[in-house]
């Protein structure tokens, strides 16, 4: 698993966990999302997991099956990681207006963290927040609302706080610090207080 850390541990009370999910090293979603971080207190813990290099099997659904599917230990250090992080980043590219394979594949393995024994998964990702950085070809960046819906339904499955998507243009290496509005954007991305994540029927006040 390639997991990096920084920072320091003063303020145990916040940390966060960048989930890096394009199928190429030092892609353009990954500069924005480290340009992000460096706004961040040295004293705010930061892990960074890089999924392309994470050997992960695909998910497999074994909540109906007698025997529950064997965690191994890269699966088990990724769900560790997530559930000590008060902030989760999900740091994709957007393929064909969504996210990436293999940030699909992380967030399959919620559903079977669900259903670990004792470990109270939903409870304590409650209260988190979850974020976005996402690079794109397209200029217009409304192309990535389908993204950023995947991103809020989860958090609000998980009654989790959703601080949006951090977006930019960059098709080529290392094109979106061209970007000069990302890259402004990403100065201040993570200094909202983002609010309770909510599905269309609760923003509507239906079902609540």
């Amino acid at each position: 698993m390639t997991l990096d850390t920084a920072g320091g541990s003063s303020r145990p009370d916040r940390s966060f966990l960048f989930v890096l999910g394009s199928s190429r090293s030092d892609g353009n979603t990954e500069i924005l999302a480290r340009a992000a971080a460096a706004q961040l207190p040295a004293d705010i813990p930061q892990r960074w997991v890089d999924l392309n290099r994470l050997a992960l099997p695909d998910f497999q659904d074994g909540r109906h099956e007698t025997t529950g599917w064997p965690a191994d230990e890269n699966e088990e250090m990724l769900r560790q990681a997530t559930l000590e992080a008060t902030d989760v980043v999900i740091a994709s590219p957007l393929y064909w207006y969504t996210l990436s394979a293999q940030t699909k594949r992380y967030l399959d393995y919620w559903s079977g963290w669900l259903n670990v024994p004792d470990s109270d998964f939903k409870r304590r990702m409650a209260g988190g927040t979850l974020w976005g950085v996402a690079a794109m070809a397209d200029d217009d960046h409304a192309v990535a609302d389908g993204l950023a819906t995947t991103l809020n339904h989860s958090a609000a499955y998980l009654r989790m706080r959703f601080g949006g998507v951090l977006t930019g243009t960059g098709s080529r290496p290392g094109r979106v610090s061209a970007d000069e509005a990302a890259m402004r954007r990403a100065k201040t991305f993570f200094e909202t207080e983002p609010p309770l994540a909510r599905f269309p029927y609760e923003e509507a006040g239906v079902g609540v």
